[in-house]
């Protein structure tokens, strides 16, 4: 909302976010020590290959460009202090005005089977191996089609279901933004949860991969090899007769 108590609310600086948040994550881990905060490594909001891409798919769509840019403020103030990722959900804790944290829950459809199956052929014999992949170590070919609008590995805004249970009525809140780019964060650390979280399973990809080079080697050996020397150009070239073994 545009106002708190029928009157704007007073504004919280960077430090006092981060001193709320602090407190707030110290009484929360006395509960639960297995909560995940999202913590970032300077102001940037992610540095690896997946993070970025992430935080690229969601910004590329206008459903999205003109509000999650308020919560990259939020998440620098380390105010996500949970966030969980599994197959179809995320769900977070973020930190706002009130003492208690909002729930912020979030539900992305997974990749389609026709999608996944050609993403999977388009990468045959492509990727050298699974730390490579997760490491974003791969072509500039296979970065395009797993960025492919629509059709890549990244979900589009109809694919995604946003909820906050903070009083703002906008579907995208602050507290719903720094939850989205906590993700971008998250993959930093564990890109192979992308894959969780699109409900697919990443050994295909080194699977397809392996059956194509496997393919090819076979092709080759069923070829017979022009470079093979017969046996009586073995005698010209070097001057003996390999004939029959005597008795």
């Amino acid at each position: 909302m545009s106002y708190w108590g029928w009157r704007y609310p007073r504004y919280a600086s960077v430090g006092e976010k981060k001193d709320k948040a602090a407190k707030t994550l110290k009484r929360l881990m006395k509960k639960d020590p297995n909560i995940k905060p999202v913590i970032l490594d300077g102001a940037v909001l992610a540095k690896t290959w997946w993070g970025k891409a992430w935080n690229k798919n969601l910004e590329r769509y206008a459903d999205y460009s003109n509000r999650i840019g308020r919560g990259r403020g939020y998440v620098r103030s380390g105010t996500v202090l949970d966030l969980q990722i599994n197959k179809g959900k995320i769900t977070a804790l973020v930190q706002g005005r009130q003492r208690d944290p909002y729930l912020v829950m979030i539900n992305i459809k997974p990749v389609k089977p026709k999608v996944w199956q050609k993403i999977k052929s388009d990468c045959a014999g492509k990727l050298d191996s699974l730390q490579d992949l997760l490491l974003g170590r791969f072509s500039q070919g296979l970065m395009d089609i797993f960025m492919k609008q629509g059709e890549g590995l990244f979900p589009t805004p109809s694919e995604i279901k946003l909820a906050c249970d903070c009083p703002d009525w906008a579907t995208m809140c602050k507290h719903v933004a720094a939850s989205l780019y906590g993700i971008g964060a998250r993959l930093d650390q564990s890109p192979d949860l992308f894959f969780r979280l699109r409900g697919i399973e990443v050994k295909e990809l080194i699977t397809e991969t392996v059956k194509a080079s496997a393919g090819k080697l076979l092709a080759k050996a069923k070829v017979k090899s022009s470079r093979i020397i017969k046996t009586k150009d073995i005698s010209r070239v070097f001057n003996i007769e390999l004939g029959k073994r005597g008795r």
